[in-house]
């Protein structure tokens, strides 16, 4: 078979396939075999969404894979194809474009698109993990589903995906936690499958939360995937859904749900390429605080807060300290002036920025709060207020800097203000106990199984549940 637009190596890849055949492996060296407990090199599909935040999750992972031997290839949809190649690890372009930025610009606005989807948030400016969108968890679900299924697979992608995998036949397929097609595909060739979380595990949460639902009312992932699987002479169940176990790169302290089978990992953070610019290594002349909305919702053109940029760079002008703000131009359009203490930039690498900073602004992002973690800085968080995105790991986290002493829940997008975005900043930064807890979680997560020490048991789980070639 061939594919008109995707399931192709991007150019300049070597061994990419040809004519949708595989060709035949050389003979394993001895050493590697060794190297290995005696089992030959595996082949591993990583299954990314478009966003570039998932995607830099996968990284280390998949990096740590090929570093031990074996062989590595990212699917994503074309939308993704750049970051993908700039990740150093081969990929596939698999379906449509999916552009997505134009897609959420025909979703209404925040206050419009979110209505009651949370009324404890919209009542007090607060949420908590075991809330659901529009108070039923079924209906969140349903919600999910729809956009899962019409946003990130149409069914171009969807065949994509399942005839490179038919042609590449890996060994384990790892996904991320709404690439739901993916278990169909491990399925068609007897792969293992693995999800790897970005954050918290929604999706275990609600179908946990609305299984009587689902199976009185209509299961509507199941609806997707069965006809799909019957090609295989697969059935549908849980672990299509949850996987055969779950990669967590999220601190034991973050909320999850039970029953489910997590391999704790280190969230390592990537950041993708850039060139960092000198000023970042030398010492800030006052306290540096960096102010971000992540990449994710700004690549996606997701609204922010309910306060201008404007308005937040105003509250914080008269503080003695240096915001460096990773805004981008549309991100700027607000501001007729930037304070003398703004520093706006479009892109900076927060590995390399953080560690000078002596707290962070940001809305809850997997990456943004992997990094700040890394470096042991404070956090304000301000959960953003799109539709329920912000259970699917920005309310976990804020609660949990705030219960370990190490950050602030500011308030929910949707409820920002100058007044609080400065007092928030101001307690953080005052308060020397919350510098002290960021410490402490800095120590606890350095101390987590890196991507290279979960290999073995990459490799260990895969032998277990993989199983004869269809």
């Amino acid at each position: 078979m061939t594919w008109p637009s995707a399931a192709r190596a991007f150019p300049g890849e070597r061994g990419g396939i040809a004519a949708g055949h595989r060709r035949s492996a050389p003979p394993v060296p001895a050493a590697i075999a060794h190297h290995l407990g005696g089992r030959a090199p595996m082949r591993i599909l990583f299954v990314s969404n478009p966003f570039r935040s998932h995607l830099y999750v996968q990284v280390p992972m998949a990096w740590a894979l090929r570093n031990a031997g074996h062989e590595v290839c990212i699917a994503g949809p074309p939308d993704m194809a750049d970051d993908i190649k700039h990740s150093g690890l081969p990929g596939v372009s698999v379906g449509e474009m999916l552009l997505l930025a134009e897609k959420v610009a025909k979703v209404p606005p925040i206050k419009e698109a979110t209505g009651e989807a949370d009324p404890r948030g919209n009542r007090t400016g607060k949420s908590v993990q075991t809330d659901f969108g529009w108070g039923d968890p079924y209906v969140e679900f349903k919600d999910l589903i729809s956009g899962v299924r019409g946003v990130f697979y149409p069914e171009s992608t969807v065949e994509d995906l399942l005839s490179f995998t038919q042609t590449w036949k890996p060994d384990l397929v790892i996904s991320d936690p709404t690439a739901l097609p993916a278990a169909v595909a491990a399925r068609s060739v007897g792969a293992a499958h693995a999800r790897m979380l970005f954050t918290v595990d929604r999706m275990a949460q609600l179908r946990a939360a609305c299984r009587n639902q689902l199976e009185t009312e209509g299961d509507p992932l199941r609806d997707w995937l069965q006809p799909l699987l019957d090609r295989y002479g697969s059935e549908f169940d849980e672990s299509a859904v949850l996987g055969q176990w779950t990669l967590s790169p999220m601190p034991l302290y973050i909320w999850r749900p039970q029953g489910v089978q997590y391999l704790p990992m280190r969230n390592v953070p990537f950041n993708g390429p850039a060139t960092t610019p000198t000023w970042v290594y030398e010492p800030p002349a006052r306290r540096r605080v960096c102010m971000t909305l992540g990449i994710s919702h700004r690549d996606a053109n997701i609204e922010g807060t309910s306060a201008s940029t404007s308005e937040l760079f105003e509250a914080v002008a008269d503080l003695d300290i240096e915001i460096v703000a990773t805004f981008n131009a549309k991100q700027l359009e607000s501001v007729p002036t930037l304070p003398d203490n703004v520093r706006a930039v479009d892109f900076i690498p927060l590995n390399s920025l953080l560690p000078s900073c002596s707290a962070i602004v940001h809305e809850g992002g997997c990456g943004t709060f992997a990094s700040a973690l890394e470096a042991g800085v404070p956090q304000v968080i301000v959960p953003n207020d799109f539709k329920v995105e912000k259970w699917w790991g920005s309310v976990a986290m804020a609660n949990a800097v705030e219960d370990r002493g190490a950050g602030i829940y500011a308030v929910n997008a949707g409820r920002l203000t100058a007044d609080v975005l400065r007092d928030s900043l101001k307690q953080v930064l005052e308060d020397p106990s919350y510098a002290a807890s960021a410490a402490r979680m800095r120590a606890e997560v350095r101390a987590m199984p890196t991507a290279n020490d979960v290999v073995p048991a990459l490799e260990k789980l895969t032998a277990e549940y993989r199983t004869s070639r269809p």
